[in-house]
């Protein structure tokens, strides 16, 4: 996250070891000089001497802050990616170039910078359709497809490292874990494998929901997984042993996300019921339901410092919740159609939105005005992202394009 912190380096017995230092209240207008001494009251390795070049530090990730607050999308390029539908879009962590899955059974790197297309990794037989880098690095790629393989790619080179067989029924969603030495896979015969990158063998199969599998994600250590089905529930687990930890049971619908917050203390899980819950990791307890939607919600979010909740609904609103008070605190009217995707930018103060009516749209997070419209797909946008920076956003129709928007 631009701000989320700064790194230390440090040497402890001849060994070099590195320290974060977390900064999410970080905001343009916060006062440097206090922030810097509130620190080091806790940080005794950030001595006299080094005060200055903290502060430094801290006005230029401020700076960087200041400079996306304003920040106008222009149309770069469009790329007529595929000839067949794309099924989903992913940005590596810098944004310097992103994949797009395919009906056409490809999955094809693009460079961001130049729209020129560097790769296209063939070889799935069927409908290529969960896509991911293994960010923060970004030098792998893994492709889940209907064919019921999951293929893991170097992003550099294009050559396909695994085919990771064992599902019998289409992959549906797949994530690496943070560390990139496992990648999960969810599938429509209700199983998640989670296989080892190295090896390119399977590491544990997790079974135990009743329905199809349609989303998972690691928490921000690796060491858990949450699932979520159609079976209405979402299953915490142990991903080293693929043990269940917790079932959360209160949802009445099939479940549409399912998160961990940045400090993996809440799991947010979005339903077709029309309400989102928000659940203690630790006990697996509800302790809140967000309500208030009129339709399924398709899409929710944590912001990245886990203080803010977004929730996109077919009923063409978004809401953006805090996540303390649990209460609504702004409401984001304007699209004519359902919203199927929905994302904070890094710096928290803003929001994207992709809509079956053709357009994206970006929205200030406080006080929920539009602040401007994504328009020329011609039909409805099921995928967009913003880079790492928050300056750069893509968005995928299912007019067969990608657009760059910077």
């Amino acid at each position: 996250m631009v701000s989320s912190g700064i790194m230390l380096e440090y040497e402890k017995g001849g060994e070099l070891k590195t320290k974060s230092i977390d900064l999410l209240e970080l905001s343009p207008s916060t006062d440097v000089n206090t922030l810097v001494g509130e620190i080091q009251k806790v940080e005794p390795l950030i001595t006299a001497s080094r005060t200055k070049q903290v502060r430094l530090l801290v006005q230029r990730l401020q700076e960087k802050l200041r400079q996306h607050c304003d920040h106008n999308f222009y149309l770069f390029k469009v790329l007529r990616a595929h000839i067949l539908p794309l099924t989903n879009v992913a940005l590596n962590k810098a944004g310097s170039c992103f994949i797009t899955g395919s009906y056409d059974r490809t999955c094809k790197v693009w460079d961001t910078a130049s729209g020129e297309e560097l790769h296209t990794l063939e070889g799935h037989r069927n409908v290529v359709y969960a896509i991911a880098f293994n960010n923060p690095y970004g030098d792998k790629i893994a492709t889940g497809s209907f064919d019921k393989t999951c293929k893991l790619w170097s992003a550099e080179t294009g050559k396909c490292y695994h085919t990771f067989r064992g599902h019998t029924a289409e992959i549906v969603c797949l994530s690496f874990n943070p560390q990139s030495t496992v990648v999960a896979t969810g599938s429509m015969d209700t199983t998640a494998k989670l296989w080892d990158i190295q090896s390119g063998e399977e590491v544990v199969t997790l079974t135990g929901h009743l329905a199809e599998i349609i989303s998972l994600s690691f928490d921000t250590s690796g060491d858990r997984i949450i699932t979520g089905s159609f079976d209405h529930t979402v299953v915490v687990w142990d991903a080293s042993t693929g043990r269940k930890v917790h079932t959360l049971i209160g949802h009445c619908a099939e479940i549409s996300s399912a998160l961990f917050s940045w400090d993996c203390s809440l799991i947010l899980t979005g339903s077709m019921d029309k309400t989102c819950m928000l659940w203690d990791a630790t006990s697996g307890k509800c302790v809140a339901t967000l309500t208030g939607h009129d339709d399924e919600i398709l899409d929710s979010c944590f912001d990245y410092t886990g203080k803010l909740i977004a929730t996109a609904s077919a009923d063409g609103t978004a809401r953006v919740y805090n996540a303390t008070t649990r209460k609504c605190i702004t409401k984001l009217e304007g699209h004519e159609g359902e919203i199927s995707k929905i994302s904070f930018n890094p710096q928290g103060n803003r929001l994207l939105t992709g809509s079956s009516d053709k357009t994206a749209r970006i929205w200030d997070v406080q006080t929920g005005q539009c602040l401007q419209v994504l328009e020329g797909h011609t039909d409805e946008i099921f995928s967009c992202a913003f880079n790492y920076k928050g300056n750069i956003v893509i968005t995928g129709s299912k007019d067969n394009s990608c657009r760059i928007w910077r």
